[in-house]
């Protein structure tokens, strides 16, 4: 990182990297005695730390973190107002968190950067405004720049230093590589389709997908862009997800493999129940979820999503390097949310009709046209041979969980009445083990969007209007 610090600043990373130690030795010891939570996915050398570097926590989108949480002890909350909705906040090395919003006035990307004492922004990014979702995913790369593509079809690499004579810190975009025109060639013209997600292999190539099922990968040592389109009719519509086996890409009508050194190649495509229509809480038709990649031995044999079958959706898991079927087990009324996958188990969070304010447009209307919220969580243990349900709670969860260093699970809750909190989960038992309320409303609206938890115990989590820093008193 560029600029200079002060000694607040250099102490602050001191300690920080203590925590970093620290922090993985007591994974290693909480970890290491259940054997459904290890080992974790291994670290893409192309990301910064795992836990922290991408929405779902990892390349391989576990929604774990080697980092403990807030714990079950008091906490204290506190509401940082930004006019934006947040579903993107991640840390680099350096301690400072960036997050990704979108503006509630125009909709547009804006980036931050946090103060990470007290998560109030010392910088801001404006950037070009494109799909809905084109704001939505981002990671940090091994040197803690957020990578992005913004509304004109740029991928961006947005580095953070301190300027000037004032020591202002600031946000900028330190390199760009345009991918509209190979994008465009796919579909005829300029802007007419955008990507959606993006993630960086174990060989540092960028890969992408497109609304349109368009998936390619950028090479960064020499700007190189090479692409290939999914059959026609599928659409991507939420992240994609690496491991050393190669780039997992969930569309509205299949679960695809792919990998590729000079171009995408599909190793194996499995299709699924992609149910009537769009269902209640749910932000297109098709799965809802991000593939994620699990497993007791690699951390990264097993990939899991769910389909959007009538009544009851799947949990279905794969076999990552064949894609043959481990198991498909009814599990959930309907989801939004990418599973955590840990060891040999998969938590799935219900959304079913979960009240989006809005959908990204060409959703199409949902059947039923509403339906209540319900929520609640299960627990599925994955075997090579099939797989069964452990537990299920009542949990209203309005967020995507994140199983955390210290053995817990961590999300926000809506409440019957309106309202919201903090919880912690027993993932052995689905217990509520701690809660906190955070407050009422819209601008309380955790709104199904992730929390990150930092290398020092604070939890951001994302709101409508902006992110609550959630830490221990």
């Amino acid at each position: 990182m560029g600029g200079r610090r002060d000694s607040v600043t250099v102490q602050y990373v001191l300690f920080r990297s203590l925590r970093v130690v620290a922090a993985a030795a007591f994974l290693g010891s909480v970890l290491a005695v259940p054997a459904s939570a290890s080992p974790a996915p291994p670290q893409n050398p192309a990301l910064g730390s795992n836990g922290l570097s991408t929405m779902h926590g990892d390349s391989a989108s576990s929604d774990t973190t080697p980092f403990a949480g807030p714990g079950t002890g008091p906490v204290e909350s506190r509401r940082i107002p930004l006019g934006a909705a947040c579903p993107t906040v991640l840390q680099g090395g350096d301690g400072f968190p960036q997050a990704l919003c979108t503006k509630i006035v125009g909709r547009a990307p804006v980036a931050f950067l946090l103060d990470p004492a007290t998560g109030e922004p010392v910088a801001s990014l404006d950037l070009p405004k494109g799909s809905l979702l084109g704001g939505v995913y981002a990671y940090l790369d091994e040197r803690d720049r957020m990578v992005a593509v913004d509304g004109n079809g740029d991928l961006l690499r947005i580095a953070h230093d301190r300027n000037g004579e004032d020591g202002a810190w600031r946000l900028f975009v330190e390199h760009r590589t345009p991918l509209d025109h190979v994008v465009s060639e796919h579909c005829g013209s300029a802007h007419c389709d955008s990507v959606t997600s993006l993630m960086p292999d174990f060989a540092g190539r960028v890969w992408f997908a497109t609304g349109d099922a368009v998936v390619g990968f950028v090479d960064p040592r020499t700007g190189a862009v090479a692409t290939t389109r999914l059959p026609e009719g599928e659409r991507v519509d939420n992240s994609i997800s690496t491991a050393p086996e190669g780039v997992a890409v969930t569309t509205s009508h299949a679960q695809y493999l792919l990998d590729g050194t000079d171009a995408p190649r599909v190793v194996w495509r499995q299709p699924y129940d992609r149910g009537p229509a769009r269902k209640p809480g749910q932000l297109s038709w098709g799965s809802g979820a991000t593939p994620t990649f699990f497993g007791p031995r690699t951390g990264t044999e097993y990939l899991a999503i769910t389909d959007n079958a009538a009544e009851k959706e799947n949990l279905i898991v794969y076999k990552t390097g064949s894609g043959a079927l481990v198991c498909s087990i009814p599990v959930s009324d309907g989801t939004e949310n990418s599973p955590i996958g840990v060891g040999g188990s998969v938590f799935v969070a219900n959304t079913y009709g979960y009240p989006y304010p809005a959908t990204p447009e060409g959703a199409g209307s949902s059947d039923p046209a509403w339906a209540p919220f319900t929520g609640g969580m299960s627990k599925v243990d994955v075997r090579d041979d099939g797989c069964d349900i452990s537990w299920t709670n009542e949990v209203r969860s309005a967020a995507v969980p994140r199983f955390a260093g210290d053995g817990l699970i961590y999300t926000s809750e809506r409440t019957r009445l309106g309202g919201f909190r903090y919880v912690a989960i027993d993932p052995n038992t689905g217990a509520v083990v701690n809660s906190h309320p955070t407050g009422f409303g819209f601008f309380a609206d955790t709104l199904q969007m992730v929390g990150t938890i930092t290398q020092d115990r604070v939890l951001y989590q994302g709101t409508v209007s902006g992110i609550l820093r959630i830490a221990p008193k």
